[in-house]
């Protein structure tokens, strides 16, 4: 399958297409969830618990439109990073970032989230499938410094690694998790 796929981009680029946009709206790989909306409440409960500031680097991994590094940016001044695999969520997160005025502290790349360097990010956010969660795991925890948090709206590690705190928000629950090593 990733080799017919792999032929028919080769294919589509040979005939031209990438000049008239159709290349760029084909995610990299096709997604491993669908693209859900996390409420703004959420969010903003999500970012409180993970005590961001100022002085944080936000990565969202598989960020959608970009309302988690936007808000990050705009409510608690920080700076925020946003990985999407699908172009289309990319240039909405981007467009949604020049709307809140915050393009000089958040970026969008067009990124497998299974493949991103998390390293720079003090705060971690995910709204992610539970086999998502269990596979990131141990990149996270490889790379993140310690005192790094990771927060998730609804899914948790299961066994391999406990949350420090939750919260229900209305029907949601949300976890953090600080890195220590």
């Amino acid at each position: 399958m990733q080799a017919d796929r792999r032929s028919a981009l080769t294919s589509l680029a040979a005939l031209g297409l990438t000049a008239c946009g159709a290349f760029d709206r084909i995610p990299i790989r096709p997604p491993d969830a669908p693209y859900v909306t996390t409420k703004e409440e959420v969010v903003e409960a999500m970012l409180r618990l993970a005590n961001v500031g100022p002085d944080d680097i936000v990565y969202d991994l598989g960020c959608g439109d970009g309302r988690i590094p936007i808000m990050a940016a705009q409510k608690f001044g920080a700076h925020g990073l946003g990985v999407e695999i699908d172009p289309a969520l990319v240039r909405a997160g981007q467009a949604n970032a020049l709307r809140a005025g915050v393009t000089d502290r958040v970026q969008f790349r067009l990124e497998d989230l299974f493949k991103t360097d998390v390293r720079p990010a003090t705060v971690v956010a995910l709204y992610l499938l539970p086999e998502m969660m269990e596979k990131l795991q141990f990149t996270l925890r490889a790379q993140l410094r310690p005192g790094a948090r990771v927060v998730s709206h609804e899914f948790g590690w299961g066994s391999g690694w406990l949350p420090d705190r939750s919260e229900k928000v209305g029907t949601a629950t949300i976890y953090l998790w600080q890195v220590r090593k």
